[in-house]
């Protein structure tokens, strides 16, 4: 609540006197709360939040606006000085609006390294619920410890006192992998040799040890004989892997593969994140 005091002057014969001090208060029937969708990010992933606004009073507010500074923070780079960079960029297009559960026009966006959403309007005893996107860019750390804390602020002329909301988002903290399968030679005569290969990458800041139970399962097609299978260059025991000659089935056993984790550097000028996925190389040799 907001408290506001008024004091009086009364003047008569030359004579002044000052009345007692009154005191009042605003009583604020505007709330808001905000919300995320995932509580965790890597890089490029699109996050979404919501914004409720609710109105316990017997008015309309009919020109609200919020701004939402996307994560900003400050950033010394190694020479110059010092600069806000924004984890977050905003997805245009995404904003949605609701009044009371149906969906409304969506409000004016405008983009100033955060966003400001005008025109925001929240009917008596009700509530408006906005609804966007944004993106992760290589502002946001990917490291283990990184977070993105998002502030946004309801405001307008008919605010007495503005309303900040804050959400905030960790790094994700699990292995990311992806897998890209290649065979050489592509063109084989019959009977001929021929190796698959698996590149694994992770591009998360945490390793695939064994307890991520890592597995590669493929079928053969045509059938391959008397394979060989190496990981990272060296041979894989045939205890580390089943293969069906008849079905050409192959499968590592889970946990058999590990993968490390990405690593991460950060541009001194820009303040910009680069990563390098962590890497295994699965090959599967044999003859067609």
């Amino acid at each position: 609540m907001a408290t506001f005091t008024n004091q009086a002057v009364l003047s008569y014969n030359g004579i002044t006197t000052s009345s007692n001090v009154a005191t009042g208060e605003i009583v604020e029937v505007l709330s808001a709360s905000k919300d995320v969708l995932s509580s965790e990010y890597g890089t490029g992933d699109t996050v979404a939040y919501v914004i409720n606004i609710v109105n316990s009073g017997n008015t309309p507010f009919t020109a609200l606006t919020v701004t939402d500074d996307l994560g900003a923070y400050t950033y010394q780079p190694d020479t110059g000085a010092e600069r806000t960079l924004y984890p977050l960029t905003y997805v245009d297009g995404s904003i949605r609006c609701y009044q009371n559960g149906v969906e409304q026009a969506a409000p004016a966006v405008t983009q100033t390294g955060g966003i400001r959403i005008s025109g925001i309007g929240v009917p008596a005893g009700g509530g408006t619920t906005l609804v966007y996107q944004a993106r992760t860019n290589e502002f946001a750390d990917p490291q283990i410890s990184g977070e993105i804390t998002n502030t946004a602020v309801v405001g307008g002329a008919e605010v007495a006192t503005p309303i900040t909301v804050t959400e905030t988002i960790a790094a994700r903290r699990a292995p990311y992998l992806t897998i890209l399968k290649s065979i050489s030679p592509r063109q084989v005569a019959e009977n001929g040799q021929v190796t698959y290969t698996f590149d694994i990458q992770n591009l998360s800041n945490t390793a695939a040890t064994e307890e991520d139970n890592v597995q590669i399962t493929d079928t053969f097609e045509p059938i391959l004989s008397g394979i060989r299978v190496t990981y990272n260059g060296a041979a894989l025991s045939d205890t580390n892997y089943t293969y069906n000659e008849t079905t050409g089935e192959f499968a590592t056993n889970a946990g058999a593969l590990t993968v490390p984790a990405a690593s991460f550097t950060r541009n001194p000028a820009t303040g910009a994140w680069n990563g390098i996925p962590g890497g295994a190389v699965l090959t599967v040799t044999g003859i067609i």
